[in-house]
Order: C-alpha cells, then sequence, then structure tokens
C-alpha cells in the first residue's frame, strides 16, 4: 500500500508519526481541508506533468493554478498533465494520494511558491485518506528528488494567508 511507503521512506527523517490518517476522503483539495480544518489553500496539491525528459511533480498551494506561460519558460515545454493512469504507474502513488515522498525513482519535485506563505502545508501521504503537516522549509527537506523552489503558478497572489 502506498501509505505504507511513504511511512518508511518518512520514518528515517522522524516524520512517520505525524502522519495523519483520516475517517473520510482527502482526495481533493476541498476534502483535505475539511478533514485536516483548514483553508484550502493549505491543502499542498500534488499536480503531475511529463516533460520530454520525464515525469515531474509541481507542488502548490490548493488555490494555486499553472500559469501556463510561466511554466514553459521555467521547464522549456508545454504543461501536459499526467493522465490518471499515467500518474499510478510513472509517480508510483494513485490519483488522490500523490504526494512528493516515496516516489518511483526519476520523478522530480519542484515546489511552488504559492507554499510559502504558509506556516505550515498539508501534503498527502500516499492514501486518498491522509495528510501530513509540515513548514514549507520541512516539506523541502523531505520532499523526494527535491529540485528546489519554482514560481510556475497563479490565482493565489491576493488570496488571504489564513
Amino acid at each position: 500500500m502506498s501509505i505504507d511507503r511513504v511511512r518508511a521512506y518518512l520514518k528515517p527523517l522522524g516524520l512517520d508519526g505525524r502522519i495523519l490518517e483520516f475517517d473520510t476522503s482527502s482526495a481533493t483539495v476541498e476534502l483535505a481541508a475539511q478533514a485536516a480544518g483548514v483553508i484550502p489553500a493549505r491543502i499542498a496539491k500534488s499536480l503531475s506533468f511529463m516533460l520530454p525528459d520525464g515525469p515531474i511533480l509541481v507542488i502548490a498551494a490548493g488555490d494555486a493554478r499553472v500559469d501556463n506561460p510561466r511554466f514553459k519558460a521555467r521547464f522549456h515545454a508545454k504543461a501536459k498533465m499526467l493522465t490518471r493512469e499515467e500518474v499510478a504507474e510513472l509517480v508510483g502513488h494513485g490519483v488522490g494520494g500523490v504526494c512528493p515522498f516515496a516516489l518511483n525513482e526519476g520523478v522530480r519535485t519542484y515546489l511552488d511558491a504559492s507554499l510559502r506563505r504558509f506556516e505550515t502545508v498539508f501534503p498527502a501521504c500516499g492514501s486518498a485518506n491522509s495528510a501530513i503537516e509540515l513548514t514549507p522549509a520541512e516539506l523541502e527537506s523531505a520532499a523526494q528528488y527535491c529540485q528546489g523552489w519554482v514560481d510556475v503558478c497563479k490565482g493565489w497572489q491576493d488570496a488571504p494567508e489564513g
């Protein structure tokens, strides 16, 4: 099970005990926000794309949307999202539980600037009913194959920081 892989991945980092498992689904930003008791923007959603040299994840705030011109300028390719089937096969987690932990080899992770306005954010942990509360710095340290911070999203700049 994907959450077990995430738990094993986070254990050496001392973070496995902070995984939250909910009685309800957290498969969408809205459901995750309800389950965690936070505003949707604090959910660190995982967006999966295919680039010419392989799949990537962009972890962004729940209220952010990919800005296609910025994405293309940063990655030199059009933003082509993976299909549901491709996500599970290439990334290693099913839709609803995709996260930057315990990934298939070679899946590069980028963190979007939209997350930096919060003290803590809530990425999933490999299942459709899990999350973990991390500071942006902890997320950067824990994210597997992390390539650093990017600014490829829009729609969040004027949003409240709650």
